[in-house]
């Protein structure tokens, strides 16, 4: 296992920056400077994830898209994009995931198995409780940058942090 951790930029898009969306995450600005400090303090190992509606709803996707019908649309929609703040620092990998949760193949195959993973992005209350929880299954060593996230609310950000921190010591969390 390599000592050097990894930043994992989860989910920066526009569907949880822009507050007309269903989405939005209220705190989703106040996230850009940690990020970009956290980009800055993991050069070139920093990964940026997209989440995007399966092609094929199956199984509890079918009732979820149902309910928020609103993001069922092409995964090249501009909803789906990058914001302009983070899209510019040009990161040097993507993965695009149809699921919440984005340890899996993709993300493991460029920071390798048993990484130490740095977590930053949005939602915290979805997509980051999901990566972390996946990736300290398999076996990675967590840190959530409480400043770099952003919940679908306080509560639920604060919420979500808490949960996390019952992981100790496979989930930390930099407050």
């Amino acid at each position: 296992m390599s000592s050097a951790p990894w930043l994992v930029v989860i989910d920066a898009q526009r569907i949880f920056a822009d507050p007309a969306s269903q989405w939005y995450a209220p705190r989703f600005a106040e996230t850009l400077d940690p990020v970009r400090d956290l980009v800055a303090e993991h050069g070139d190992r920093v990964v940026q994830t997209r989440w995007v509606p399966p092609h094929a709803k199956h199984g509890s996707w079918i009732p979820y898209f149902e309910q928020f019908p609103f993001a069922d649309r092409e995964q090249h929609d501009p909803l789906f994009d990058m914001v302009e703040e983070i899209a510019e620092l040009r990161l040097p990998y993507t993965i695009t995931e149809p699921t919440f949760g984005k340890w899996g193949e993709r993300l493991r195959d460029i920071v390798h198995a048993d990484a130490h993973l740095v977590l930053a992005g949005v939602a915290t209350d979805c997509c980051v409780l999901s990566t972390a929880l996946a990736a300290a299954d398999a076996g990675c060593t967590v840190e959530v940058v409480a400043a770099a996230c952003a919940g679908s609310g306080d509560e639920a950000h604060e919420r979500a942090l808490a949960a996390m921190e019952l992981y100790a010591p496979q989930i930390t969390v930099r407050r």
